[in-house]
């Protein structure tokens, strides 16, 4: 009767762990460049936002322009109507005159009021401006400030990362052959999941329960692949 294939349940362990450990460090490796990239992005919204506040500004002030000339042109008028007035040859033209002037002036108030609310949100603009000044100035330093510690943080999580591989590279080794290869099948597929713990009689990986023989089959040091999820079960220390 052939010898059943042992595994020393520590080596289990440990390959459980160092998966884990290269999952989270592969996370935040991965997490760097995209963290740049929303600082980026970040830095892009407040710039687009400032860049529409200012043509806003540019177009009411625009607006506030016109309304002015329409008022010098408006005032002109009442003043080339004030001179009819005077020389008008009859009662009938010098009651049109007067309606016209009056309708004039009521144009005229009208215009001056447009044009105070116009200044009053040009200013208000201008405060917006600065505002938007500033969250561009605070959104840069940001991005700066990530970028520098994504690259201060990069080249230590890459040499942690090369430490684990070649830990498990070793790890690896130390399984039998005919069991190295499913195992690598599983990892393949589950990752840092192709190994769980059996923890009552269950695997923790899928929740199934384990039955006495198998359970008896981990315990001894066999390999123990679970039926339910596939993965590599061993005992917690």
């Amino acid at each position: 009767m052939p010898t059943p294939t042992k595994i020393d349940l520590s080596v289990l362990r440990t390959l459980h762990r160092i998966h884990r450990q290269l999952t989270d460090l592969k996370s935040r490796l991965d997490r760097g460049p995209k963290q740049i990239r929303a600082a980026e992005a970040n830095v892009q919204h407040h710039e687009d936002l400032l860049v529409r506040t200012k043509d806003e500004a540019k177009t009411l002030r625009k607006n506030a322009d016109q309304k002015q000339l329409q008022l010098k042109s408006n005032e002109d008028k009442v003043r080339e109507l004030r001179v009819k007035l005077n020389g008008a040859s009859s009662n009938r033209e010098y009651q049109a005159l007067l309606e016209q002037i009056a309708a004039d002036e009521m144009a005229k108030s009208v215009l001056e009021d447009e044009i105070l609310e116009a200044m009053e949100r040009t200013d208000g603009f201008q405060k917006n401006i600065a505002e938007a000044e500033e969250a561009v100035k605070t959104a840069r330093q940001k991005f700066e400030q990530v970028r520098v510690e994504v690259a201060e943080r990069e080249p230590h999580l890459t040499a942690d990362a090369d430490r684990l591989e070649a830990e498990l590279k070793t790890a690896e080794e130390t399984l039998p052959d005919e069991v190295r290869e499913k195992y690598r099948r599983v990892v393949r597929g589950l990752g840092e999941d192709a190994l769980a713990v059996v923890e009552n009689q269950y695997c923790t990986g899928c929740n199934q329960k384990i039955p006495l023989n198998m359970l008896n089959q981990v315990m001894l040091g066999q390999p123990v692949f679970c039926k339910s999820c596939g993965r590599l079960l061993y005992l917690p220390e």
